[in-house]
């Protein structure tokens, strides 16, 4: 074997051919010279392969099986486009300018069906398709240069489209030439032409002329997504003469342009294939000047791009070639995350996929190519030494490589993998880390003084080594400064947050008890901090152990509060200095340092009117551990009432109320208002008043609560009327959502002769619940409170109203709401990617503003927010429309891979009641007129299973979970009510309800539901007696026998006498079918085509037994003569 020549550079990447399709081409007849592939696309499931026959085969990826064929009258198929997100859609242009799109119902295992054809090309060639996959539209651009889009009729999502398809099919525009690409991303068309690039917004419908200067020839442009994660917008490359790209921003702005003639000098990498051994020549080629007809983006980083010449991959934002490879004759290429497929001018295909050369060579070990394995790793010796993929190839995969080699043979390979082996050095090592920092950055040189000048390049984000992702080698200096802080932040102590610390982990009362690290939490979240080994003995203990605790956790809290040395110290320490820092400053802004002493000095006496409050608040948690009180729900009625009866007369007291107007104010405008001299009339003020506290609140306590000043019905308390200790806001946080969660939402339920008091009476509980939310809304926790307002108070839309706009209230003070409120959809969707963290309970207002401002199609892109806006938060959003929330829940399970829908929804069923109420509103919405399914009797109309239905797939979903029986008879009823027989006849299968399934089969008169694997066959006489009589009864009341579509020969085979005893004699045998049919008097009924066919099947049937026959004698001899 030769010496194999070392790479200089060090390349990262490599283009590896897979396996050969030559295998798959013959098996499907497109070797020949008469027919040949013409056209090619890949999604997540299929690769689609067009002929020139007109035929669209469809092989499943998965062990390259053909799966379907779709054959086309109108010609060779030229351009497929599969759809992104839901692999049950392909689009097919054919050589006449039809554009046929297939829906392959493979979900429902139907077969596939035309959803429409459209004509607006006829007589052109179409050369650009392009998808919209959260609209399902289908863009197609022709070589005279009109763009047109095709809304699928049988989509809910396409009713909702954009005003330049509110029709099915409708011109989009019409360029000064022939489109060369199309893509599409986000509400925006990229239209490339022989000239220039155009950008149209389909959402505002406008349209952009990409920069000023114009070319001649097929260029094309592609979009490059974002990363939501870091904030960073999508950008646009179109194709320039001279190997030059176009960077562009998404409002259509030249930013720059990208030049990468010289950088295409050097040599071609050698693509890794089986046929041959990779082979480098170093020859420094001349700049190559290219047109790059078309552009895709790759992974995460990249673009490709081909020639006639080879692939070229790009990094655009680095301005770098990442590789590029003679592959010749390329007519069109397909992608899928890092897998290539190339379509040849001579109609073959071939697959490559992108790999990183230590991954491409751990491939080759494991399929035992040992020689093509050390050629690679000799052949790319710099990227195997990098630090980076010796963590992958380690010394020892190579000493193994090197053992498998022959030595007679490969004596040159092996030397030389020897040497590569020598340059290995242990990975912490000094000058391996400087190495492993080097190689880190995209490009470095080295200066005459010894020094790496390291040239930098922009920031990525980590990727899969598989997707060409760069960022994999190279960190940006911020993520390695984390890399050295976060182990030290992990590893500080508790110094400067002790404190903190220790008082978010101490009980609020002296109460210590043992609790087990696997226990169980209560409702409500409060947890039960023991075991009870024997419930009766220990209850009681504990009962009168919590009861104790309580008299003396009040008594010393009395003492502290009354103690004048807790108010005034000279310097905190220890636990008082805990106090202290637990402090919340949440109203006060910041001021300056003259006035910090007195800002302190002045929130003593606000603490002191929260004597009774803290005292209140500590009983009431304590109590609340006990579970005898716990358990039984009028009990915790009881201790929630008497709380809030502090609560509400602590919140509404006078001084309090001059505080809160000034403290929201404080708020909204972060500043003061007051002056010095009256920031200290105020504090002279507060020391008066706390002398007269325990006089104030003995008067305030004989008084009814409708008397005390309390915040205005119209006006949220969205923030603290004073400062609050964190401590003792966590737990008036607790308190106040579990009074909300169980209904307790006022003091005075009850007088003191027992009669409910009249005013709250009048109430009803929802104006009760909004009340409470107005009053408390700054104490609430809002993600338990939004839960707890969808159960209980689904019927009741003013309550969930009040709560999101105190959520509006909230978010309005946020500097990110004044940047949303401007812009369009697109881009308010994107800031709020951004600038509103994924977990905030604030992210469904913002949704509720989008909502209102957007309808429908604000809540079909509301659909990224899952998990954090749940499908319960937009039943409530739109809970008067809710056909708009059909469509998001339609659309939210449309954008999960096929197999994992079903999962997926059981998931968004809680409660279960919820799948009946689904059930109804799909069937209720988009669907056939219930007098085109149901007749008077309420039977099946003929054919009436075959209509379509919006949501088809939706409602299959939902009948096939698993569910109780009860469930499944209220789902037939539904179905049975609606007209829905595809979901009746599946749910009468698992309900063992084979006597209605026969009658309704009959009455559909379609001999498909008793054929193939999954028809519905009689398994017994009895069922066959049955379907007999039954087809009897029906031949004395004729009906109309139409197809769905008004047409009396189109429609499918009718179930009558003769097909169904045809049927009986293929699985009975014709001399028992005869003699059941004489058994029911229909013999006299058959027509001769059922007799020959009989024939045909005695003589099959003979044959058959007298080769069974034959084959158990030759068996039977072959064992005698073995054994003897």
């Amino acid at each position: 074997m030769t010496f194999v020549p070392v790479i200089p550079e060090s390349y990262s990447h490599v283009l590896a051919e897979s396996e050969s399709l030559d295998p798959l081409l013959s098996a499907l007849r497109l070797d020949s010279s008469r027919l040949k592939c013409t056209s090619i696309a890949v999604s997540r499931k299929w690769l689609a392969l067009g002929s020139s026959g007109g035929g669209l085969n469809l092989i499943q990826k998965e062990g390259w099986k053909q799966r379907l064929f779709l054959s086309h009258r109108e010609g060779a198929v030229s351009q497929i486009a599969c759809c992104l997100h839901d692999d049950d859609y392909v689009a097919v242009a054919t050589s006449q300018g039809f554009v046929v799109v297939w829906e392959l119902n493979q979900e429902r295992r139907g077969k596939p069906e035309r959803s429409y054809v459209s004509s607006e090309h006829k007589g052109r060639k179409v050369t650009a398709l392009c998808w919209d996959s959260a609209l399902l539209r289908v863009f197609v651009g022709d070589h005279v240069g009109k763009v047109s889009a095709i809304s699928l009729k049988t989509s809910k999502q396409a009713k909702a489209a954009a005003a330049f398809v509110m029709f099915p099919v409708q011109t989009i525009t019409t360029v000064d030439s022939c489109i060369v690409q199309l893509d599409y991303l986000d509400g925006r068309l990229l239209i490339s032409s022989l000239t220039r690039s155009f950008l149209c917004d389909t959402e505002r419908e406008k349209f952009w002329k990409i920069g000023n200067k114009e070319r001649d020839g097929e260029y094309g442009a592609c979009f490059f997504p974002g990363r939501c994660s870091g904030g960073q917008q999508p950008l646009i490359y179109c194709a320039r003469p001279g190997s030059r790209l176009w960077e562009v921003n998404f409002d259509g702005e030249v930013i720059s342009t990208h030049q990468f003639k010289k950088l295409l000098s050097s040599p071609p990498l050698p693509v890794i294939n089986l046929r041959s051994e990779p082979q480098y020549d170093h020859t420094v080629g001349s700049a190559q000047s290219l047109s790059f007809r078309k552009l895709l983006h790759l992974s995460e980083h990249c673009v490709l791009t081909w020639t006639e010449r080879g692939i070229y991959i790009f990094i655009p934002q680095n301005i770098q070639v990442l590789l590029w490879s003679e592959v010749k004759d390329i007519q069109d290429v397909a992608i899928y995350k890092n897998e290539l497929f190339c379509l040849h001018l001579n109609g073959k295909v071939s697959h490559f996929s992108l790999l990183s050369v230590e991954r491409c060579v751990e491939r080759l070990l494991r399929k035992g190519l040992w020689n093509l394995a050390a050629c690679t790793c000799c052949l790319f010796q710099n990227s195997v030494i990098a630090s980076r993929a010796r963590k992958t190839l380690t010394i020892d995969k190579l000493e193994h490589l090197k053992s498998q080699l022959d030595l007679s043979s490969s004596s040159d390979l092996i030397s030389q993998l020897e040497e590569l082996i020598l340059k290995f050095e242990p990975l912490d090592s000094a000058c391996s880390s400087r190495r492993s920092s080097i190689s880190s950055h995209e490009s470095f040189s080295i200066l005459d003084s010894g020094i790496y000048r390291i040239i930098s390049s922009r920031r990525g984000s980590q990727s899969d080594e598989d997707s060409c992702s760069l960022h994999s080698q190279t960190l940006s200096e911020d993520e390695r400064l984390k890399e050295f802080t976060l182990p030290q932040e992990e590893d500080q102590p508790d110094h400067c947050c002790g404190s903190q610390g220790n008082e978010d982990n101490v009980s609020h009362v002296p109460v210590t008890f043992e609790t087990d690290k696997n226990e169980t939490f209560l409702p409500f979240g409060i947890p039960l901090p023991f075991r009870s080994p024997s419930p009766l003995v220990s209850l009681q203990a504990v009962k009168e152990s919590v009861s104790s605790f309580v008299r003396k956790t009040t008594e010393k809290i009395g003492t502290l509060h009354a103690s004048p040395d807790m108010k005034v110290g000279p310097e905190p320490r220890g636990d008082e200095q805990l106090c202290e820092e637990d402090m919340s400053p949440v109203i006060f802004p910041k001021e300056e340092d003259t006035g910090g002493e007195k800002e302190v000095t002045s929130q003593i006496p606000e603490e002191d009117k929260f004597q009774k409050l803290r005292v209140a608040t500590a009983e009431a948690m304590t109590v609340l551990q006990d579970p005898l009180v716990l358990f039984e729900p009028k009990s915790l009625r009881k201790v929630l009432q008497k709380w809030l009866l502090q609560l509400e007369k602590s919140f509404a007291m006078k001084d309090f109320s001059g505080i809160s107007d000034t403290g929201n104010s404080s708020m909204k405008s972060n500043q003061f208002d007051e002056s010095n001299k009256g920031i200290l009339d105020e504090d002279e003020k507060e020391k008066r008043d706390s002398l007269d506290n325990e006089e104030i609140v003995d008067k305030t306590a004989g008084e009814p609560v409708s008397n005390l000043r309390e915040p205005l019905d119209d006006v949220f308390q969205v923030l603290s009327p004073c400062v609050i200790t964190s401590s003792l806001q966590k737990d008036l946080a607790e308190l106040t959502t579990l009074c909300l969660e169980l209904n307790v939402l006022n003091s005075n339920m009850e007088c003191a002769n027992g009669h409910t008091d009249l005013i709250l009476q009048q109430c009803s509980p929802d104006i009760q619940a909004c009340q409470f939310l107005k009053k408390y809304f700054f104490l609430l926790d809002l993600k338990r409170a939004k839960e707890s307002i969808k159960l209980s108070y689904t019927n009741n839309p003013c309550v969930w109203d009040t709560f999101i706009e105190g959520l509006k209230e909230m978010a309005s003070s946020n500097p990110a709401y004044m940047k949303i409120e401007k812009e369009d959809l697109p881009t308010r969707l994107k800031l709020l990617d951004d600038s509103v963290p994924f977990d905030s309970p604030l992210l469904i207002a913002y949704a509720s503003w989008l909502y209102e401002k957007f309808g429908e199609s604000a809540l079909r892109s509301l659909i990224r927010f899952y998990p954090s806006i749940l499908p319960s938060d937009i039943m409530q959003l739109c809970h008067n429309y809710p056909a708009q929330f059909l469509a998001y829940l339609d659309s939210l399970v449309k954008s999960k891979p096929e197999d994992q829908r079903s999962s997926f929804l059981e998931s968004l069923l809680q409660p279960e009641s919820l799948r009946l109420d689904w059930l109804l509103l799909a069937v209720s919405h988009d669907a056939p007129q219930r007098t085109s399914t149901v007749d008077d009797e309420g039977y099946p109309r003929p054919h009436s299973h075959l209509f379509s239905w919006g949501y088809s797939q939706l409602i299959l979903h939902l009948i096939k979970l698993p569910a109780d029986f009860t469930t499944k008879e209220k789902m037939t009823d539904i179905c049975r009510s609606c007209g829905f027989w595809p979901g009746y006849l599946i749910l009468c299968l698992a309900l063992e309800r084979r006597k209605e399934a026969f009658t309704n089969i009959v009455y559909l008169n379609d001999m498909s539901l008793m054929e193939g694997d999954n028809g519905w066959t009689p398994e017994t006489m009895e069922e066959w007696k049955l379907l007999l009589h039954l087809i009897q009864n029906k031949s004395t009341r004729p009906a109309p026998q139409e197809s769905p579509d008004g047409n009396l020969s189109d429609g499918p085979s009718p179930i009558n006498v003769e097909n169904v005893a045809l049927l009986l004699a293929k699985a009975m045998g014709p001399d028992r079918a005869w003699s059941l049919l004489q058994e029911c008097g229909l013999a006299l009924e058959l027509s001769e085509r059922f007799t020959r066919i009989c024939s045909i099947l005695r003589i099959a049937e003979k044959r058959q037994r007298a080769l069974i026959q034959s084959m158990l004698e030759k068996c039977d001899r072959f064992l005698w003569s073995q054994q003897a």
